[in-house]
């Protein structure tokens, strides 16, 4: 990376990008696609699509709720969330890189002290996507570049928030913005994953009623019953498929203590590696709810405090699916990347992101690829930073991979 790399990096991590799932402030993403694109126009390659996600090709029934209902309740909401294809060469084969300029909340200060850049997006994933744009300068002084094979960079919105690529990434590979080669870059410490997690969220809801502190009994506990199911859940579903992940998140009911509170929720969210986890996983959490609520009922019948909660426990608790149905990148070969990149090993577990939406798509290889660690470098948490150096080790490999894949005919 040069110092007009680490001016452009410097001035897209000042802007804040996080996305209305994330945050009510303002959001900066026309900004920030502008400013990556005319960089990457500075040094030849050509915007060949900027622009928002059509509501049209986003409310589908696989789509998260909670972007199915952004989008109602905000006529505006995809409208700040652009994203951009840039290219070079107009020949197949084509190598696409994908990457994501939106970020997590809160919005951090950006900094630079000669080693290390600090602020959110360092590392995931505004660094990276520098980073890639310097590899694809360096690979574009081999004459093959763009005449015998093509570079698509895909920058996206909506990686994020639990948007899961569907108004970002989805559309831009449904319309054909993809390649034989395609590199998704998220931290994995510059070795290649050839796989992606998806993963579906379960609300369990409670939708009882309220009592005060004095009388207890005459209401429903949505405490106690979302609290005992929350255990439950959570011994019958750990390690339940070999390829996933069972988290059992937030739990609501209420702030006060003088009250019961009849009403609540649990959030579940469930990673899986293939169609037939996440079928499995779907049933073991269905089945599992049957059997906590009888559970509960069973144990809290003759509890007075708690007896009409234990009595009406299946009435009045319902599953909900908030995210449910997305595919997962099952793993692949990829020879060209053994030849620049040690392999992520096939006994850790992968992770989720947008490369899920390449997982139908026929001859296409993909890989996620890319400098840092999520949790070494605080992505997603207070103190984000990625090193010049990683960065530039980055760069190395996307150009030697854009190399290799001119000089052998895109394979």
């Amino acid at each position: 990376m040069i110092g007009e790399d680490r001016d452009l990096l410097l001035r897209l991590l000042a802007l804040p990008t996080a996305g209305p799932l994330e945050t009510a402030d303002d959001v900066h993403l026309w900004e920030a696609m502008q400013l990556y694109s005319d960089a990457a126009e500075g040094f030849g390659l050509r915007t060949v699509h900027l622009a928002a996600a059509r509501e049209a090709d986003v409310l589908r029934p696989d789509v998260p709720a909670a972007v199915r209902e952004a989008i109602t309740a905000d006529p505006g909401f995809l409208a700040c969330q652009p994203s951009a294809v840039l290219r070079v060469g107009d020949a197949d084969p084509t190598v696409m890189f994908n990457v994501h300029l939106d970020t997590v909340a809160p919005f951090e200060p950006a900094g630079f002290d000669g080693v290390r850049f600090h602020g959110r997006g360092a590392i995931d994933a505004k660094g990276p996507a520098v980073a890639l744009l310097a590899g694809v300068r360096a690979a574009m002084a081999d004459s093959a570049v763009g005449r015998d094979v093509s570079v698509l960079v895909q920058a996206v919105s909506g990686e994020e928030g639990g948007a899961m690529g569907v108004f970002g990434t989805r559309p831009l590979v449904e319309a054909g913005f993809h390649g034989s080669l395609n590199v998704f870059c998220e931290p994995t410490g510059l070795r290649y994953l050839p796989r992606s997690t998806a993963a579906m969220t379960a609300c369990v809801r409670v939708a009882g009623e309220d009592a005060i502190d004095d009388r207890p009994h005459v209401g429903h506990n949505a405490s106690v019953l979302l609290g005992f199911l929350a255990q439950h859940l959570a011994g019958a579903l750990a390690g339940r498929v070999p390829d996933g992940q069972v988290c059992v998140a937030g739990l609501h009911t209420g702030h006060l203590h003088n009250r019961v509170y009849g009403t609540g929720e649990l959030l579940l969210n469930l990673s899986y590696g293939s169609t037939a986890s996440a079928r499995a996983l779907g049933d073991a959490v269905e089945t599992a709810l049957r059997d906590g609520l009888a559970e509960f009922t069973a144990r809290f019948r003759d509890v007075a405090p708690f007896h009409r909660t234990a009595v009406d426990a299946a009435a009045i608790t319902h599953l909900v699916w908030r995210k449910r149905g997305l595919p997962a990148l099952p793993p692949q070969d990829v020879p060209l990347l053994d030849t620049v990149a040690p392999r992520w090993p096939d006994d850790e577990p992968a992770f989720t992101c947008d490369a899920i939406w390449l997982a139908d798509v026929p001859g296409a290889r993909t890989a996620v690829l890319g400098p840092g660690s999520l949790a070494a470098n605080n992505a997603h948490a207070r103190g984000e930073h990625a090193d010049v150096a990683d960065l530039d080790r980055f760069s190395a490999v996307v150009r030697d991979i854009v190399v290799r894949f001119a000089r052998n005919g895109g394979t």
